[in-house]
């Protein structure tokens, strides 16, 4: 526990600066806020990479099957696999959590010609790496999943976990509670009720459940290894630091369509 407090104390200033970041007060139009869902939408994406990442790693998804690794490990792993890729939408029915926001895209009038221009590379097998290179999405994007696909490649399960928790699962609902109640704030008028669905239902889960689970696996992969924590520690931060980056890039496009 230790360890992870050194950890939640490095990257205390970064969740901080996300927390009260000056984008969620620039959210006050529908352009604005279609902005932020056609940048956000390949965090929501790339998500899920992370997580079957980490499902890949410390799960047996081959067959022939055998028991791999801490049971307890496999439980986090497979009950957020559960929830985030076939969750229970506002109509009752089964859909990831992308395909929620993607309906919640649809909604606001977000335009989904970059996610599915970039998504239809992935689907023909096109490298990650050369598809972010040459996809027409937001500098600031590309950085975003340069990040997380460069720490997939590594193949070093804690640092992927580190990535996922401390950039994910232990920061979104604080920062998921900002964005909503600022957007509800803003857009009293406007039929949210899907994009509102899918942050309340991350709320929920993140906080109540899969944050405090998550942690537990850093404690488990990382271990008495101080390598390990030393490595986890820097790629928490980093993960931070490029949600910084997105968001900052959100901001630069909204500020830009002002001045324009």
């Amino acid at each position: 526990m230790a360890m992870i407090q050194d950890i939640e104390k490095a990257i205390a200033p970064f969740q901080e600066e996300l927390l009260n970041h000056s984008l969620y007060k620039k959210l006050k139009t529908p352009e604005d806020l279609k902005i932020f869902m056609q940048h956000h939408v390949f965090a929501v994406w790339d998500f899920m990479s992370l997580l079957k990442s980490l499902q890949y790693d410390l799960t047996k998804v081959s067959t022939p099957w055998y028991p791999l690794g801490n049971p307890e490990v496999r439980y986090l792993i497979n009950e957020i696999v559960l929830a985030e890729e076939t969750d229970v939408n506002m109509d009752g029915k089964r859909q990831s959590h992308f395909e929620m926001y993607l309906d919640a895209m649809k909604k606001s009038e977000a335009s989904l010609d970059q996610i599915n221009a970039f998504l239809n590379h992935i689907i023909h097998g096109t490298d990650i790496f050369l598809v972010i290179a040459v996809s027409e999405i937001p500098d600031s994007v590309k950085e975003f999943l340069r990040f997380t696909f460069e720490t997939i490649s590594e193949g070093k399960p804690h640092k992927i976990a580190a990535a996922f928790t401390f950039g994910r699962e232990d920061l979104i609902p604080d920062m998921f509670t900002q964005i909503i109640g600022n957007i509800i704030k803003n857009f009293p008028q406007e039929d949210l009720t899907l994009f509102k669905y899918y942050f309340d239902r991350h709320i929920e889960l993140d906080g109540d459940e899969h944050g405090p689970m998550a942690l537990k696996m850093i404690e488990e992969l990382c271990g008495t290894d101080l390598m390990k924590w030393e490595e986890a520690r820097h790629t928490a931060v980093t993960a931070l630091k490029k949600r910084i980056i997105l968001w900052n890039g959100i901001e630069k496009e909204i500020n830009s369509k002002i001045t324009a």
